[in-house]
């Protein structure tokens, strides 16, 4: 029966079929699955149709009714699509022909949701009250939890119905990025506030060992540490800060810093000062108060810590223990026993007298000054010291002062950060945990991070870089206010020239300048002598150092000293190219060279000096500086004579005049020159032509 309607509708559509007519009122029957069926029919006069279209068939209900009664319990269903018609050539050139465009949607009912995002985030997209946005939540299914304007709405198709409930179409975009400028505008990594009283724990005491060079502070931790750390310093000088923990018998524990006494290490002896809790003042008792042992005494009381004088050397025959008391107090430290309150014990470093006494005295003033310390949370700490190890890369010396640290910690010190690979103690032991008051060498850093530079540990790598950013930007924006100061000097005095030519052009009557040639843009080469030199260290302190006595050289005028590159490590290929571009010399301090970077130096012909003393560097420096100095003539006043008498005396035809002087200091001889003199006006200079001895 149904191949017979659809072979009538198929030879009516032909005749009858003129345009397509939307179908609202109707019924609808489905056909077989396997059979695809387009056609549909109009009759001009009784205005029924019948469409099969997809497998469905749309039935006016005008149609004959021996169609109705067979399939009026069936739905059919039809498209668009069957009614298309293509255009020919002629109507698609046609130019009346009318183009509707389609409605436009009003983008005030759009709006852009995510997944997860809260029902406050989704009150503001929609400029709604939260209150609304509960109220349409009513008529929506599932929103029973969301009790909250902070309730996270997991299901994107709840999102969704919300919002139509709203009254808005939606577009699903992906999660806004968060806006840490407008989040967290100091962003920036610090400490943490103070601790609870009650988290604080017993940590051992910091102790830093100051005073002045060769008065035994390194004799003295090595006695302490039943080491011979003085044996393998160059010079018999400490030219590094270490930091060391000490075991006593008693089963106590004290970290040792150990400073420099030679003057060029003035910053790392302050650093000393403001990462300890006691400060030994080692004097020896031979020589006294000297000029470091008075810096060290300023450098503790800026830090606010207690002093502890260790009155060393007491076994020498030269020893003036009163002298050194009187020399103390003549710089306020006055001793318990002359009424004070400062502690000192008389030891011997070299032979292990009274040692006892000291530590007794150290543990004494941790007692008192109650040093606890809080082992959780994030650690906070400084550098003391970083190196570049070939073996184990960048390097740093750290001391806990908060927290414990742990390997995988990250950590961020000056615009350097850290995952750490690997924690060791001063003897090169590996250490798993470094609880407050702990000195660790720490390995993993991206940057070697500068010498004093305070440690914190922060949240992740994500987190360090940030950080980083903004320490740099600062630093940018810091460089640049400085050179904007620097350009500003340069316009004032750029706009002073001009002022004082235009005035000048304005009293001769002439409105415009004479045409001059252009001045080359730049500057011809600095006929002043040069000495260019590249400045390799071990560590960042002894380079630091280094470069604050070159900072106090003043004498540009006479030779300029060009630091062409500085850094930590050995000398590497690339200091070579640089010191042969600029004519210079390498200067290394406790490294050590490659034979390959030695041949390469040879081969462009360039000094590389090596020097394990700092002093010695300094005046290696000095030397080269006065080698290209020009040669300045100068003169040494051998003697000098009183003229007593004027006299003639005749040679032949002629009458000489003769001097009669008497010698008052110094030699006269023959073959100098003299200079006469009288009331400071030069009478004659020259050579003698006549000497006559009496």
């Amino acid at each position: 029966m149904l191949s017979s309607i659809t072979s009538w509708l198929l030879h009516r559509r032909s005749s009858y079929v003129k345009h397509l007519i939307k179908m609202c009122d109707s019924y609808t029957w489905p056909v077989p699955s396997c059979r695809m069926f387009t056609i549909a029919l109009q009759t001009v006069k009784q205005s029924h149709f019948v469409g099969i279209s997809s497998g469905l068939i749309l039935v006016r209900r005008n149609m004959p009714c021996f169609l109705c009664n067979i399939y009026q319990t069936a739905y059919f269903h039809s498209s668009d699509f069957c009614f298309k018609k293509r255009k020919t050539g002629e109507e698609k050139k046609h130019k009346n022909s009318i183009h509707f465009s389609p409605k436009a949607k009003r983008k005030d009912d759009v709006i852009k949701i995510w997944k997860n995002m809260t029902v406050a985030q989704l009150a503001e997209v929609t400029h709604r009250d939260i209150d609304d946005v509960f109220e349409a939540m009513i008529y929506v299914e599932n929103c029973n939890q969301l009790d909250s304007p902070d309730s996270e709405i997991d299901d994107i198709g709840l999102t969704h119905n919300i919002a139509r409930k709203l009254g808005y179409r939606c577009q699903i975009v992906a999660p806004p990025v968060a806006d840490h400028h407008k989040e967290k505008p100091y962003k920036d990594a610090v400490r943490r506030p103070p601790p609870d009283p009650s988290q604080l724990v017993k940590r051992p005491p910091v102790v830093t060992i100051m005073g002045h060079i060769d008065h035994g502070k390194t004799t003295l931790l090595d006695s302490l540490r039943h080491t011979s750390v003085v044996k393998e310093e160059f010079g018999g000088i400490t030219q590094h800060i270490g930091a060391f923990s000490v075991k006593l018998p008693s089963g106590e524990s004290i970290t040792f810093l150990d400073t420099p006494g030679h003057a060029a290490f003035f910053a790392m002896r302050a650093r000393g000062a403001h990462v300890t809790d006691i400060v030994v003042l080692v004097v020896a008792a031979d020589d006294g108060v000297m000029e470091q042992t008075v810096e060290s005494i300023r450098f503790a009381r800026e830090a606010e810590v207690p002093i502890i004088v260790a009155i060393n050397k007491m076994d020498k025959p030269a020893a003036d223990i009163d002298r050194v008391k009187q020399g103390l107090l003549a710089q306020g430290i006055q001793l318990e026993e002359m009424g004070g309150d400062v502690q000192s014990v008389c030891v011997s470093a070299l032979q292990g007298t009274n040692l006892n006494l000291l530590t007794d005295a150290l543990l004494t003033q941790a007692e008192l000054a109650n040093i606890v310390g809080d082992p959780k949370g994030h650690v906070e700490g400084v550098v003391l010291e970083s190196s570049l190890d070939p073996g184990r890369g960048k390097l740093s010396t750290a001391l806990i002062q908060r927290g414990t640290l742990r390997k995988g910690a990250v950590l961020v010190a000056g615009t350097a950060w850290a995952k750490v690979r690997g924690m060791f103690d001063e003897w090169g032991n590996h250490v798993l945990a470094a609880p407050p008051s702990t000195p660790v060498q720490v390995i993993g850093w991206r940057e070697l991070p500068a010498a004093g530079d305070e440690i914190l540990e922060v949240e992740s790598e994500k987190r360090a870089r940030e950080v980083i950013h903004w320490r740099e930007e600062q630093l940018k924006a810091a460089k640049q206010q400085e050179d904007l100061i620097v350009i500003q000097k340069k316009l004032e005095e750029h706009l002073q020239v001009y002022k004082s030519e235009l005035q000048q052009r304005r009293q001769e009557g002439r409105s415009r300048s004479h045409s001059k040639p252009r001045t080359k843009e730049s500057m011809d080469d600095d006929p002043r002598p040069k000495m260019s030199f590249v400045l390799k260290g071990d560590v960042d302190g002894s380079v630091e150092a280094i470069l604050d006595i070159l900072e106090t050289y003043h004498s540009h005028d006479a030779c300029r000293l060009d630091l062409i590159h500085y850094g930590v490590g050995t000398v590497t290929e690339s200091d070579v190219e640089l010191a042969k571009a600029f004519n210079g010399i390498i200067y290394c301090f406790n490294v050590n060279i490659s034979k390959q970077v030695q041949v390469l130096a040879q081969e462009k012909k360039i000094k590389v000096k090596e020097f394990k003393v700092i002093y010695q560097l300094i005046d290696d420096i000095k030397e080269s500086i006065n080698a290209q100095l020009p040669l300045v003539d100068k003169e040494d006043i051998l003697g000098e004579a009183n003229v007593l008498e004027e006299f003639l005396v005749t040679e032949g035809k002629k009458k000489i005049p003769i001097a009669g002087c008497r010698c008052v200091k110094g030699v006269l001889k023959k073959d100098a020159k003299y200079r006469v003199m009288r009331r400071e006006e030069v009478i004659h200079e020259g050579i003698l032509l006549y000497c006559v001895n009496n």
